[in-house]
C-alpha cells in the first residue's frame, strides 16, 4: 500500500508517527495536537522505554539524593498523554524505516510482537546513546550508564548494596562530574579515571585544570591521561575494578560519564542524510534533507554552531525542547525554524559552578580564526560584601575586529549563569568592545560593580587594540 492508498484507508486525517518519546519527541507531538485536533491529524508515538517526558539532566540529582523522589524528574506521564488524543505505545521499539512506502516497523520489546503503521508525516526523535566501549568486562552487572531513567534506577539499585564502597567515574565530562559528585554523595570513595589531559574537556586545559584542583580538594581522587583497557570481575561476576594503563582501582559500582552519540541507527539504515558527528542532518525548518514528510530534532541532529559557522553535536534537553515545539508548529501547519547554538552548557561538582559559551582555543584554531585570549579573576558580589566568592574568567575575542568568540567562567556560587551575558552577546555577534558598555545590573549582594564577565570585555578590548 502506497502513502497516498494509506491515507485514503483512513478518509482526510493525516497520520503523524513520532519515534522517541522524551522532550524533543513528545514536545513535537503536543505542539501538534494543539494546532491540529484529533479529527484533522492523528498521533502515533513510539517509546522503547518505561517512561516519557522526562528530564534526564536530573538524573545525576537525583542518584545524589538532592532530587528525593523520581517521579519529579517527570514532566508529562504516558496517561496525560493519551488524554490528550496521542496514541503512546510504551516499551515499543522501532526496527525499520521504510521511506518509500510511509511506514515504519515496530516491536514489542516485551513480547516480541512486530507490526506495520503508516504514516503521512515522521518525526525521529530517537535521542543519544551513551558511548560504551567494547572492554572485557563492560557488561558485568555494577556497571552502569546513565541516559534514561531506568538506568537510573538500576544504579541506585546497585547503590543499596554497595553503598558506602568504592565508585569508579569513567570520563570526566558533564556526566562524568555530576556523577562523581553524586556518589560522593551516596557516601561513595570516589575515583574519576579520565583520559584527556584535565577534566571537563569543553574547557580548555587551563580552564580544566581549575576544575581538577576543587575535585581533589572535595576528596575526589583525579586519575587523568589514563586509557581505560579493561574491568575486572570478581568471583561472583560482578565489577571489582578498573585497568588504565598498569595501574587498578577498585570499583564495588562503575558509572560511565564518556559521552554519548547520536541515536541514528534507524536513519542509516533508511539512507537518511548523517553529518560529521553522526548526527541527522535537517534544514532550519528541522526537516531531513532531501525529505519533504520526516523531521528530526533532539540528541540524534546536528545543529549550526552561530560562531564556528560548522555542524555540531550538541545533546541538550534546551535544544531538544525547542526543536520539538518547532517540529510540531511545522507539521500542525504553522512555520517556524531553529537558527542554530552557540555552544552554551552549564554544570557543577559540589560547590564548583562550571560554564562555557561559544569557543575553545582548539575550536578557534580548527576553523582558522586568528583570536587573543584573556583570563581574569575577580569575586561574584563587590569585595567587602559578605560571602564574596572568587571566579575566574577566560575570554576569547578575534584578532582585528574583537568579535567575542567565547567564554568559560569557573567558579562558586554566582558563577555560572553569568555565562548567559556571554551567551547572548555571542547570538547577537557583538564585540568585546560593545560588551564593555552593557548595561547590567548592580548592586553589592549581587556583583561587584564592574561585573567579572565586563572586567574580562575590558581586558579583551584593550589587548585587541594593542594588536592593531
Amino acid at each position: 500500500m502506497s502513502m497516498s492508498d494509506a491515507r485514503s484507508a483512513r478518509g482526510t486525517r493525516e497520520r503523524l508517527v513520532v519515534i522517541g518519546g522524551d522532550a524533543a519527541g513528545m514536545s513535537a507531538a503536543s505542539q501538534a495536537r494543539r494546532l491540529k485536533g484529533p479529527d484533522e491529524l492523528e498521533i502515533v508515538a513510539f517509546e522503547r522505554g518505561h517512561f516519557t517526558s522526562y528530564s534526564a539532566c536530573g538524573i545525576p540529582y537525583w542518584v545524589g539524593g538532592d532530587v528525593p523522589e523520581r517521579d519529579l524528574l517527570i514532566a508529562r506521564t504516558p496517561e496525560e498523554h493519551r488524554a490528550r488524543d496521542i496514541d503512546l505505545r510504551l516499551r515499543t521499539e522501532v526496527t525499520e524505516l521504510d521511506l518509500g512506502r510511509g511506514r515504519v516497523r515496530a516491536r514489542d520489546v516485551d513480547s516480541g510482537a512486530e507490526s506495520w503503521t503508516s504514516y503521512d508525516k515522521l518525526v525521529i526523535a530517537t535521542g543519544a546513546r551513551p558511548i560504551r566501549p567494547e572492554l572485557p568486562g563492560m557488561d558485568a552487572p555494577g556497571v552502569h550508564g546513565v541516559q534514561t531513567l531506568d538506568d537510573g534506577q538500576a544504579l541506585l539499585d546497585t547503590s543499596a548494596r554497595t553503598r558506602g564502597g568504592r565508585a569508579v567515574v569513567v570520563g570526566a565530562g558533564y556526566i562524568g562530574v555530576e556523577m562523581a559528585e553524586a556518589m560522593i554523595n551516596r557516601g561513595y570513595e570516589v575515583t574519576v579515571v579520565n583520559r584527556g589531559e584535565e577534566p571537563m574537556a569543553t574547557l580548555d586545559p587551563d580552564m580544566g585544570c581549575l576544575v581538577h584542583e576543587a575535585m581533589v580538594g572535595m576528596g575526589i581522587t583525579m586519575v587523568n591521561g589514563a586509557e581505560v583497557t579493561e574491568l575486572l570481575v570478581g568471583d561472583d561476576g560482578r565489577v571489582r575494578a578498573v585497568v588504565a594503563g598498569e595501574a587498578e582501582y577498585p570499583a564495588d559500582v562503575v558509572v560511565l560519564g564518556i559521552g554519548v552519540r547520536p541515536e541514528t541507527a534507524l536513519a542509516r539504515a533508511a539512507g537518511l542524510p548523517l553529518g560529521e558527528h553522526g548526527g541527522l542532518l535537517t534544514d532550519r525548518s528541522l526537516r531531513v534533507r532531501g525529505q519533504e514528510n520526516v523531521w528530526a530534532g533532539g540528541d540524534c541532529v546536528e545543529v549550526l554552531d552561530l560562531v564556528s559557522g560548522q555542524q555540531r553535536h550538541v545533546p541538550l534537553g534546551t535544544h531538544a525542547n525547542k526543536h520539538g515545539q518547532i517540529i510540531g508548529a511545522n507539521v500542525g501547519g504553522g512555520y517556524a525554524t531553529f537558527p542554530g547554538v552557540v555552544g552554551t552548557a552549564v554544570s557543577k561538582v559540589c560547590d564548583l559552578e562550571i560554564a562555557r559559551t561559544g569557543l575553545r582555543e582548539k575550536d578557534a584554531r580548527r576553523v582558522g580564526l586568528r583570536f587573543e585570549t584573556v583570563t581574569v579573576e575577580s569575586t561574584s558580589r563587590a569585595g567587602y560584601y559578605p560571602n564574596a566568592s572568587p571566579m575566574t574568567v577566560k575570554m576569547l575575542a578575534e584578532v582585528r575586529t574583537g568579535r567575542l568568540l567565547g567564554v568559560q567562567i569557573v567558579g562558586r556560587e554566582g558563577a555560572g549563569k553569568r555565562v548567559d551575558i556571554a551567551a547572548v552577546a555571542l547570538t547577537a555577534g557583538m564585540t568585546v568592545e560593545q560588551m564593555t558598555t552593557l548595561d547590567l545590573g548592580y548592586a553589592p549582594p549581587f556583583s561587584p560593580v564592574w561585573d567579572p564577565v565586563l572586567v574580562a570585555a575590558r581586558k579583551a578590548a584593550a589587548k585587541i587594540r594593542g594588536t592593531g
